[in-house]
């Protein structure tokens, strides 16, 4: 079977100890390669200065090609365009494009007054630049926002009418989730790369709370597996071992790129790229 090109996403840590964590991540998963990294937002913006800074730390130190988030929350045009200039003046050529969720208990996303209303008009803004790769968001299972469940698929292709290059989809659990939207987006004429975002998971309780605000279906049979895992200490083996075999599925069903979101936590995410044939790049190894 071959092997897939990955990609990694970071987020910018907010604490001393976080940082370490971060850097011992990018560490130990830049020698695998990746085709990219992404890194960031917090909700409602509130990390900007530490995503930059991250952005820049991991491009000019450890080898690899980072895509900043930009999001449309809380900033005018002028602000939110200066920053992406700001990025590529920094030799980042790579933006993942998104909305943005909102700040908390702000009860939904209300665009700034002099600001873009939505990703579309981000990624038309970006595009006109034609200084960036852009990758966008996709929600294989309906937006909690979504007034249907075509209208991720058909706003989806609007970001790619504007401009975007790739979407990335937010994490799921069953391959078929993936495969099914796929296949629609294919009906909708969409013919751009999708790729699938997969989440190794180190936590299932904090993974499970994120997926019931993000709108993921929890399968039953997970709930009963990792309740098993979790009395017998297997947390971790049965995280890597779902991780894979979702991944082999992909694979086996034509996808070339997996999107990892790693929670700044490598080992997981470098177990299963092990187990899917992605090995270290020694040359790579004491970069930085």
């Amino acid at each position: 079977m071959p092997r897939p090109r990955v990609s990694f996403e970071f987020f910018p840590p907010k604490s001393l100890e976080a940082s370490f964590r971060l850097w011992d991540t990018v560490q130990l998963l830049a020698p695998l390669k990746p085709q990219f990294v992404s890194v960031t937002y917090g909700a409602g913006g509130t990390t900007r200065q530490l995503t930059h800074e991250a952005v820049k730390t991991i491009n000019d130190n450890y080898g690899v090609d980072v895509a900043a988030h930009l999001t449309c929350v809380d900033a005018t045009r002028d602000e939110t365009l200066n920053i992406a200039h700001g990025y590529a003046d920094a030799g980042v050529n790579q933006i993942v494009a998104l909305r943005g969720d909102p700040p908390k208990d702000a009860g939904g996303f209300t665009p700034h007054p002099d600001g873009f209303a939505n990703s579309v008009e981000l990624v038309e803004a970006l595009a006109e630049t034609g200084g960036f790769t852009l990758r966008v968001g996709a929600y294989p299972e309906p937006h909690p926002e979504a007034a249907d469940e075509m209208a991720d698929v058909r706003y989806l292709k609007r970001k790619f009418e504007a401009g975007a290059d790739a979407a990335i989809t937010q994490f799921f659990f069953e391959t078929d989730t993936f495969l099914r939207f796929r296949d629609a987006c294919a009906r909708e004429g969409i013919d751009k790369p999708i790729i699938p975002g997969v989440v190794p998971i180190e936590n299932w309780k904090g993974i499970r709370k994120f997926a019931k605000g993000c709108g993921a279906t929890i399968p039953a049979w997970l709930d009963d597996a990792f309740e098993k895992a979790e009395r017998d200490g297997r947390e971790d083996l049965l995280a890597t071992a779902l991780c894979t075999e979702m991944c082999d599925k992909l694979i086996a069903e034509g996808v070339e790129d997996i999107h990892f979101y790693t929670l700044n936590k490598a080992h997981l995410t470098r177990d299963v790229c092990h187990a899917l044939g992605v090995v270290p790049d020694v040359s790579l190894e004491k970069v930085a």
